[in-house]
């Protein structure tokens, strides 16, 4: 074999080598790259917050996006509903990790029974409840007094949200519940009631100052009118919102980073321009 052959030879060894360990280096960054991406995944961890369904829109556009951007390691996810389906579902076993009720009776029932950290617990938002009429429309309403006037009354279910319960209170003490109660829906949760306010299904409703400011801010023509507000007095216990961590929890801290969150002062401007004021 001549010299220029071996020369030639040797000459396309190195190159196939160089190719070879390229190719190993490019490996091993992808690999490297892949890694990265899957333990920042991992190290991702999800809250998951069970939450009054009159608190969807603030948390759902406001406060959790806030909280997330603050906190890139951790996500979180809501499930809304009626307070007192939310107390089923989590003696029940929904996977949750943070309660936000709006009545303290759900949150003592669940504390009492060992599913949500007693300690944990603080009274986090006030609200008010209002009677609503459809906007626009000429009504037989005119306060709660005479709400029996109504030929279809939208209230939340007494035996389960929070908002009919309150409703309840307020129309014994007037001495007109039995008289409603023939001629109401009710509905599942407050956003209920107060769409079929608005779109007229009922000639009036009771729910919460919020739902009825969020409602006016869905963007169509279907509105609602405040008739009155109630008076603490009217019911037996003010409209506060308990938060705590549920007992069976395994991801307490993130839970916590959460709950101190929806304490701040950000937190606070979220939920007085939602309609709420903080309960301390």
């Amino acid at each position: 074999m001549s010299k220029y052959s071996w020369l030639k030879r040797g000459s396309a060894i190195t190159m196939a080598a160089a190719f070879a360990l390229g190719m190993a280096g490019c490996g091993a960054s992808n690999s490297v790259g892949t890694k990265e991406e899957n333990t920042q995944t991992e190290e991702q961890e999800t809250v998951l917050i069970a939450a009054a369904a009159s608190l969807e829109a603030v948390l759902e556009n406001v406060l959790i996006p806030q909280f997330e951007e603050a906190n890139p390691g951790v996500k979180v996810e809501g499930t809304y509903a009626g307070s007192g389906d939310l107390q089923s579902q989590i003696e029940s076993g929904l996977e949750a990790d943070v309660f936000l009720s709006a009545a303290t009776s759900n949150m003592d029932a669940l504390v009492e029974e060992g599913l949500v950290d007693g300690d944990s617990v603080t009274e986090l938002l006030k609200n008010d409840v209002v009677l609503i009429v459809p906007e626009g429309v000429e009504s037989k309403v005119t306060g709660f007094e005479d709400l029996a006037e109504a030929d279809v009354v939208a209230i939340g279910n007494p035996d389960s949200v929070p908002a009919g319960k309150y409703a309840k209170e307020i129309l014994t003490g007037l001495g007109i519940y039995d008289a409603v109660a023939e001629k109401a829906s009710f509905g599942n949760n407050v956003t209920e009631v107060c769409t079929w306010v608005a779109e007229g299904s009922a000639d009036a409703g009771i729910v919460y100052a919020t739902d009825a400011r969020t409602e006016n801010l869905n963007g169509d023509d279907k509105k609602v009118a405040v008739l009155a507000v109630a008076q603490d007095s009217m019911m037996e216990t003010p409209v506060i919102y308990p938060m705590g961590t549920v007992a069976a929890s395994s991801k307490k801290d993130s839970a916590k980073l959460l709950e101190d969150f929806l304490q701040s002062e950000e937190a606070e401007k979220a939920f007085t321009e939602a309609g709420f004021t903080m309960a301390k």
